[in-house]
């Protein structure tokens, strides 16, 4: 972990380099960073961490999470500290800042610092996941504060009587119940409890194809991978991760993750055990990505020990694996360079052109365990939420209006 404040702050100018931050926010940040090294010297603060940093804050600005009245230059002070303490810990930004600090506090508020902590040092969860965790988790640690309900008290009532007050929407209560019915096991696990909790949550009625996906044409991706200056070394490795999530529909952790040995040049063949499912999967080697491979490998990609094919080109991370936002933002970026239509109203990741690549394969009119195969679905019925975006074959499928003899629906209802 970087603790040079010098070093994060020239590592996180990079970084908004790299994502693109327009010039008079990146001067706003850099003298933000400029303060906060003052400061750091002028009490003797020799290395940067985020106790630091949330002291600073404290100190300057009376806060180090987000609040509604927050002065406009406190805002920006705020933000540009946050991006280095969640740069230097995650090697990336974090999305937002925050408006709350979870800090657990109810009587079982200890375990769930505990089950974080398991989750992070033994499951090996990502980031993302266990700050999704802590999300949850506080809220149930705030309800049962409130009420000062004890783990015993965890009844099929006070979770109904939680979800009846947080009022989340459908799909978060799945992914709440899906948070508190592993938290519950864990908790009978370890003997905290002497009963399993999870039948304490009812079913939820999520219906995760009720979503229409993200997608793109063939042409708006072409045109995407058109925009892509391949001369240069950042071109290069940004094709090649294109190429990647749009002719395989592989996700970003499978793209960040993919290693020299998973190529096999002999019998032109990827072999990828896909990060989400597990699935082992086998792709042919296109002479598309084929080639943009070699041409990165032999021109682009920096000197490295690691096996991992993707690296970051930046001075400060170079020769580092690339990071999973990072990714997204490359797509993002290259979409918009396109001029891709519409795009403020649709995702705009890798996980589009996932999407993409399934409804593309759909109007050729392949078949959906081919589909299913290509994206590693466990099963057909994850592949099926594509149907509903052919449109063309949608019209293949009305049903005829049966005749109407009713005299009320002929409009010669009696008064």
């Amino acid at each position: 972990m970087v603790t040079d404040i010098q070093l994060l702050i020239k590592m996180c100018k990079e970084e908004l380099a790299d994502k693109e931050y327009c010039d008079p926010i990146r001067n706003y940040y850099e003298k933000e960073w400029d303060k906060l090294t003052e400061w750091m010297v002028l009490n003797d603060h020799p290395a940067f961490s985020e106790s630091i940093g949330y002291q600073y804050c404290d100190e300057t600005i009376g806060t180090h999470i987000f609040i509604s009245d927050i002065a406009r230059m406190d805002k920006i002070l705020l933000r540009a500290t946050r991006m280095l303490i969640s740069y230097q810990r995650d090697g990336c930004f974090e999305f937002r800042t925050p408006s709350v600090e979870r800090v657990f506090s109810s009587q079982i508020g200890t375990v769930m610092e505990q089950y974080l902590t398991y989750l992070q040092d033994i499951l090996k969860r990502t980031p993302e996941t266990i700050r999704n965790y802590q999300f949850y988790l506080h809220d149930l640690d705030q309800f049962m504060r409130g009420r000062d309900l004890h783990v015993n008290d965890i009844n099929l009532e006070a979770m109904e009587t939680f979800f009846h007050e947080k009022n989340y929407t459908t799909s978060a209560r799945k992914n709440n119940s899906t948070v508190f019915k592993q938290f519950f096991r864990y908790l009978f696990d370890i003997g905290i409890v002497d009963r399993n909790l999870t039948p304490c949550i009812l079913p939820h009625n999520y219906n995760r194809g009720s979503k229409l996906p993200s997608t793109y044409s063939e042409k708006e991706i072409c045109e995407m991978l058109a925009c892509v200056e391949r001369a240069s070394a950042i071109g290069k490795r940004d094709y090649v991760i294109l190429l990647l999530a749009a002719e395989y529909g592989w996700r970003a952790k499978d793209i960040v993750e993919l290693k020299l040995g998973q190529i096999d040049w002999d019998m032109n063949l990827i072999r990828l055990t896909q990060s989400k499912t597990e699935i082992p999967v086998v792709y042919p080697l296109l002479a598309s990505v084929g080639n943009a491979i070699i041409d990165y490998l032999k021109h682009g990609r920096p000197f490295s020990e690691t096996d991992y094919l993707i690296l970051a080109m930046e001075s400060g991370k170079k020769g580092r694996p690339l990071s999973r936002p990072t990714v997204h933002s490359i797509v993002t970026k290259y979409l918009r360079k396109a001029g891709t239509k519409e795009l403020h109203k649709k995702r705009h990741g890798p996980h589009s052109l996932r999407h993409s690549l399934a409804t593309n394969m759909l109007s050729k009119n392949i078949s959906l365990p081919i589909i299913s195969t290509v994206l590693g679905h466990q099963t057909t019925e994850s592949t099926k939420i594509y149907l509903k975006v052919d449109i063309e074959k949608l019209r293949l499928c009305p049903l005829p209006i049966p005749s109407l003899n009713s005299d009320f629906y002929k409009g010669g209802q009696q008064q």
